[in-house]
């Protein structure tokens, strides 16, 4: 089944976060109170609702219970970030990512309920919409348009065996460029010794290939 996500706001990073997702095979909902924002992107995702996101009524229409999660990318004020990832919270949804401008609005975002804050370019909405598809992986990073760099925890069907056995790149198209372990990083480890369980693999591939990938159970 697919994930589901709100996106609440549709500045530059609300646009960019929801049309990503979208991408990447995830349900997406979508509320601004633009009339002509909505037209404009609403046969680019899956819903797309004109609705005040500061309002209970609204936002429960939004079938907030069934989601993974919910972007707050409200622009326009910092009273209605606070408003939106509020409700999210009373609503249950698991996952509240909110926008913040400085470390004040973040710390106080965070007190409301946010479990995640980010301090946005215009351009990193990309990023955070592939860490919330994608949450097995611990980091996403594009290097191009085709092709990223992430970060995960050393699969448990991995543990205890070397890469030369385990023929990553062949298998799976994917290139272990190093490993994290107690905060170092080591690119020049051993494909003879076995991989330890509490290790971060770097890995390499293309976007598609990863979006397939399934970081805890080590295959695709």
């Amino acid at each position: 089944m697919s994930k589901q996500f709100a996106v609440l706001g549709l500045g530059s990073f609300g646009w960019s976060v929801a049309l990503t997702l979208e991408k990447m095979g995830c349900d997406v909902l979508v509320a601004d109170d633009s009339y002509e924002k909505i037209q404009e992107i609403s046969e680019q995702v899956s819903y797309a609702v004109k609705a005040d996101v500061t309002d209970p009524e609204a936002l429960q229409t939004l079938g907030g219970r069934d989601l993974d999660g919910a972007v707050i990318a409200v622009s326009e004020n910092f009273e209605a970030s606070i408003m939106a990832t509020l409700l999210c919270k009373e609503m249950g949804i698991p996952l509240v990512v909110a926008k913040a401008k400085d470390d004040l609005q973040g710390t106080i975002l965070k007190k409301v309920g946010a479990d995640m804050v980010v301090y946005p370019e215009i351009d990193m909405g990309s990023r955070v919409a592939k860490n919330l598809a994608a949450r097995e992986f611990m980091d996403w990073i594009e290097l191009s348009e085709n092709y990223s760099m992430v970060e995960a925890a050393v699969p448990e069907p991995w543990r205890g065996k070397c890469l030369a056995d385990l023929k990553v790149r062949e298998r799976f198209g994917i290139n272990v460029i190093g490993i994290i372990i107690d905060k170092q990083v080591d690119v020049a480890y051993d494909p003879q010794a076995p991989l330890p369980s509490d290790g971060v693999l770097i890995l390499v591939g293309s976007n598609d290939i990863l979006q397939k990938f399934d970081a805890k159970k080590g295959h695709r």
